[in-house]
This record gives structure tokens, sequence and C-alpha cells, in this order.
């Protein structure tokens, strides 16, 4: 069998930027243990597969080692393949997924994702959760993750996790996040999902799903620029809508070849 394949850089603008995502356009869905072993062969954070149905594409999303209900980067890059190479009269394409619709909107340069909004409330840390981040955490939070709340960008950007320590964890994976200290920029994050095959993720769309709401209270406003401070780093434009966020962002193709098994 043959498969196209597309890797993109998505929340980029330039190649080995952003957070890159691995996207198969399907006739039909492969069986599930399939599309888990292409995803490990992949061994990027995401790899994401689609089926045409009507107007509408059903889409799946698979890390090396689980199937996620949600992922921002690979939904973003799945829309660019559509966008530019298997539809391009198209200004809007919605997914069906196991988080509801999500809908991807050209915005001039931008795709910008409609996505849920899962505001974050005040928990107690799993045993070990802190010590293993490090650094000096002020509060803790949760939905679907962790989100742990930190006094400056440059203690983010400075942590190096305990990755056995993140294990065992009662949420997905581990939001840490801090005021921006650049210009123009109103948060920073980093992701941990070690136990879902991903230490740490490079840009994240689902972690915003969190953030947005978190720091929209936070500081009075509804439109916000993110930035996540992994090594690759990626730029979010951010806006929370009520029950729904918006995440924006660029993407750049890296590859397009086929897998053959």
């Amino acid at each position: 069998m043959e498969l196209r394949m597309y890797q993109v850089d998505a929340f980029a603008s330039a190649v080995f930027k952003g957070n890159p995502a691995a996207v198969c356009p399907l006739e039909q869905w492969l069986p599930d243990k399939v599309m888990q072993s292409i995803a490990n062969e992949n061994n990027l954070a995401e790899t994401a597969f689609f089926v045409k149905k009507g107007d509408r594409y059903q889409l799946r999303w698979f890390t090396p080692e689980v199937e996620v209900d949600l992922c921002g980067h690979a939904t973003l890059a799945s829309a660019y393949v559509i966008f530019r190479h298997l539809e391009p009269e198209l200004e809007r394409v919605a997914f069906d997924s196991q988080s509801g619709e999500l809908v991807v909107t050209r915005e001039s340069d931008l795709l910008s994702m409609d996505f849920p909004a899962w505001p974050p409330q005040r928990v107690e840390p799993k045993a070990g959760l802190l010590g293993a981040l490090g650094g000096n955490p002020k509060e803790v939070f949760a939905a679907q993750d962790y989100v742990i709340v930190y006094g400056s960008e440059e203690e983010v950007s400075a942590l190096r996790p305990n990755m056995l320590g993140l294990y065992g964890l009662d949420r997905f994976a581990v939001i840490v996040t801090a005021p921006g200290s650049t210009k123009g920029v109103d948060f920073v994050s980093r992701f941990f999902a070690p136990e879902q095959g991903v230490a740490e993720d490079p840009v994240t769309g689902r972690a915003h799903c969190s953030l947005i709401p978190y720091w929209a209270e936070r500081l009075g406003k509804t439109k916000l620029s993110a930035r996540q401070v992994s090594a690759r780093g990626g730029e979010l434009e951010c806006e929370l809508r009520g029950k729904r966020v918006k995440i924006a962002g660029h993407a750049v193709q890296y590859l397009h070849g086929h897998i053959e098994f």
C-alpha cells in the first residue's frame, strides 16, 4: 500500500521552527493498529489522519504511543494541506473529531482555528508533580491538563523537569506558564506529556484551550499574543470567544512524500 504524507511545521513561518506534524489524507480509515504504527514510525509529536465525508473531514491524531482527543498543531497542519494541495479554493474547512467540530479559516496569511475553551480551576497538585518540574511555582490549576503558573518567562524557560516524575499523573499532561517578558507577548508556556510519548511538545494548540481563558481573565482582555518557549519555539495569536477560543498561526511545508508498506 502507498499513502501520501506531508510534514508541516505549524505555528511557524519558516521550516525548522514551530511544531512538526505529519498529515496523511486517506480515502477510508485504516485499522487503528496501522495508524498507530505509522505515528510511531514517524516519531513526531503527532501524526494526523483524515477522511473526507461530504463537505467535511473526519480527523484523528496519534502520538507515537497513543491516540489523543485533541491536537492543535496537527489540526493546523491538516488544514494547511487541504488549503494548499487538496481544495485550494476553500477559505474554511470543518473537521469532525473526538472533541466535536473544529473549524479552520484563512485570515490573510494566518490560519485560524476555532477550538473549545477549557477554563482551568484551582486544584491541589498530585504528589511529586511540583518537585519534578522544579522552579518556584506560584499557583496550580487544571482542566484536561495541569496548568502550573510561574512568576516569569525566564523561570519557565529555565525549567529542566524530571520526566520520570511526570508519569502517573491524574491529567493528560502538564502546562507551565508565566507572563511574557518580551514586548507584545502576553504570556509564554511549555508543555510536557512524557507518558503520552511526547516529552516536550514544541508548540501546543490544545494547551491554549486552557491558557487563553486563564490569561484573558487575569489580564482583563480577550485578545492575546502567546509564545511557546520550547527549543524550536512558536507564536500564536489568541482570542477568547465565550465558550470557544481562537488559536491562529502560520504553517509551512517541510516535505511531501509517500509511505509504502
